[in-house]
């Protein structure tokens, strides 16, 4: 049967699917994938798609929202033939009569990842979800799928097939593409089996033999969802494929790096207008550093469209733009995305006699850097180096409002390919910034009184990727909608009802300051009990849940970056109450790994509570998941407790001190 035959007909469910109400092996999901297929016919240009999922929970009602992604570029792919229906408990059926609509997911510098979006109809707790379609692309085109064994749910059953184009290819660059070669990450027992696949002609004339492969697998189970985990694609069980004309990585890595860096160079120049305008903005009498930092801030003054839009051609022509072809057209322009922006770093860097590079990276919110799978399109966005008195130094132009000779935490201690001398490339990894450069600095200064009301001030201090974070997200909206989410950033952290109003922020377009936020605050932090009264324990942690409940850990512990927080909480006591007693000295260390220090300090009628926490690396293997979660359980338990006041006895030393002379 050929892959335009199959799944002609739907499947009827069988009476265990209709009555299921739970999936052995998976306790309490929403849902389980009853059956999916997907079939890649080259000689057709098309992907198939087929899938039957059954609804366990209300959760599961969610996934009546079906997206189905792809890539919106030269191939002018397509989805089309979206088909469905839905089967009730009882049998009924119901058929899909809606008209999906296309979504824009996700931009890069070529591309657009979109999302066809519909609903099926009519679902409730039991129903039985079937639906297929079709993703098709231009006869010029061969599209390598990628299979995506593993997912969120737990899936019974499942088959895959691709019958390659029997053609002779040629890649983009003119290399013959004689070898499918693929990248598998499957559970034991689960193998891509090659066969012949014998037959005839086909209706468009190509030749119906050549390879035919599959895989078949059955009962795999969600992909462990836990906190601090690297991208789910990047871990998940999956097959990926590629037409390839290399017969070694490295050979691939050096043929295609060394075509993609001469077509960075083509586009990065730099031409006439980079060199003008580097002439009128660095002096000869700058330092290195200083010419460095002037361009940089050049690049920073211009539209970053990643964080506010794209103009169609209608309107670049209109503006009496040409097509963009070079830095200097980004220049002429004054705007341009993150990797146009990275670009024109480079340009202006070379034009003032600075050796300077472009590198591709992964972006580490998608995924990591996979060098045995030969695919260029790993390489996410482009950042900068630049060879500064004989050391790389990496930048990060196409990250608005990110620190100078700093990376945003998604390039940093990320893998890509860069540019070096000769026209050649090297696969490296970026470096990672120091725990300290990437801070948050939490101060309170309360005044109590003896119903545990306090009134005072909060400081937030951030440095590095917390401050880039806040920075970017007052890009997406205005002043009131940024003054809420900081408000209600600090509401998340203080102890529920406390009144919470941003007062100042300062350092919010100056990345080479810290972020400052000022907060006026008041409510209560504190219970009564008798002559006692109960403050909470560290007051910028009274909400937080275990980090780590769980434990066992199934994949490495991945954050963002290193990082190191610093608490200090200043309480002015009432001046009939003295402490009783406070949160003992602690610590912890993990030598090169993790600690925490926590202290008080009595000073007059105050009490100041002081916590550090240093994190000072970003990935933790799961054989040091054990110490990790020990570190968390004890810094979460030294949170909570208690710092305790009191009424001092009548007529006892500390109450006279309390009430003061001649009262």
């Amino acid at each position: 049967m050929g892959a335009s035959e199959l799944r002609a007909q739907w499947t009827p469910p069988t009476a265990e699917e209709l009555s299921m109400t739970s999936q052995e092996g998976a306790k309490g999901a929403p849902a389980v994938f009853l059956y999916k297929e997907q079939i890649t016919d080259d000689g057709l240009r098309m992907h198939s798609y087929y899938v039957r999922l059954k609804v366990l929970t209300e959760g599961g009602k969610e996934y009546a929202n079906v997206e189905l992604p792809y890539v919106s570029g030269s191939a002018h792919l397509q989805v089309d033939s979206i088909s469905g229906r839905t089967i009730h408990p009882d049998g009924t059926i119901i058929p899909f009569t809606g008209k999906p609509y296309d979504k824009l997911v996700a931009k890069g510098h070529d591309y657009k990842e979109m999302a066809k979006v519909f609903t099926m109809p009519s679902v409730e707790v039991g129903s039985i979800l079937e639906y297929r379609y079709k993703l098709h692309y231009d006869d010029a085109y061969f599209e390598s799928p990628d299979w995506y064994v593993q997912s969120d749910l737990y899936m019974r059953k499942a088959h895959y097939m691709w019958r390659p184009t029997t053609q002779l290819m040629q890649g983009e660059h003119g290399q013959t593409m004689g070898r499918i070669a693929w990248t598998p990450i499957l559970p034991e027992g689960a193998t891509v089996k090659q066969t012949d696949a014998k037959g005839g002609m086909r209706g468009n004339g190509e030749h119906e033999g050549g390879i035919q492969l599959d895989l078949d697998v059955h009962d795999i189970a969600p992909l462990p969802i836990e906190s601090f985990m690297a991208p789910a694609a990047s871990l998940s069980y999956r097959v990926m494929f590629f037409y390839s004309g290399y017969r070694t990585m490295d050979e691939f890595w050096k043929s295609e790096g060394k075509i993609w860096s001469k077509g960075q160079d083509k586009f990065v120049g730099p031409g006439n207008g980079v060199k003008a305008f580097v002439q009128q903005t660095v002096a000869a009498g700058d330092t290195p550093d200083q010419k460095l930092k002037k361009l940089y801030e050049a690049v920073m003054t211009l539209e970053n469209t990643d964080f506010s839009r794209e103009r169609s051609s209608q309107e670049e022509k209109a503006n009496g733009f040409k097509q963009l072809n070079t830095t200097d057209d980004v220049l002429a322009r004054k705007r341009g995305n993150g990797d146009q922006l990275s670009d024109l770093f480079v340009a202006m860097a070379r034009a003032t006699g600075f050796k300077a590079y472009v590198m591709g990276v992964a972006n580490r919110d998608r995924r990591l850097f996979i060098p045995q799978y030969l695919n260029i399109r790993q390489l996410d966005d482009d950042i900068a180096i630049v060879n500064v008195n004989g050391k790389d130094e990496f930048f990060d132009p196409g990250q608005r409002y990110c620190e100078y000779r700093h990376l945003a935490w998604v390039h940093g201690g990320s893998g890509g390919v860069r540019q070096i001398d000769g026209g050649g490339t090297d696969m490296i990894e970026t470096p990672l910034d120091n725990y300290k450069e990437e801070s948050v600095k939490r101060v309170a200064d309360l005044t109590l009184d003896e119903q545990g009301e306090a009134t005072g001030t909060v400081k937030l201090t951030y440095l590095g990727d917390p401050a880039l974070h806040w920075r970017q997200e007052a890009l997406k909206g205005d002043d009131t909608s940024l003054n809420l989410d900081l408000r209600s950033n600090l509401e998340r952290m203080l102890p529920g009802g406390m009144e919470v109003r941003v007062t100042n922020v300062t350092g919010l377009s100056k990345p080479d300051q810290p972020l400052v936020v000022d907060y006026s605050v008041k409510g209560a932090v504190g219970t009564p009990t008798g002559k006692r009264l109960l403050i909470t324990g560290n007051l910028f942690e009274v909400n937080a849940k275990p980090v780590f409940p769980d434990s066992k850990r199934e994949q490495a512990v991945y954050m963002h970056h290193p990082s190191f927080v610093q608490d200090a909480v200043r309480f002015k006591l009432p001046a009939t109450m003295t402490v009783e007693s406070a949160p003992k000295e602690d610590a912890a260390i993990v030598p090169g790994s993790i600690g925490f220090t926590a202290s008080s300090k009595q000073s007059g009628s105050s009490i100041t509570m002081f916590r550090n926490v240093t994190i000072a690396k970003h990935i933790f293997l799961t054989k040091e998941y054990p110490d990790l979660r020990g570190f968390y359980g004890k810094l979460e338990t030294r949170d909570q407790e208690p710092l305790v006041l009191i009424h001092p006895a009548p007529g006892s030393a500390s109450a006279a001190t309390a009430a003061g002379p001649g009262n």
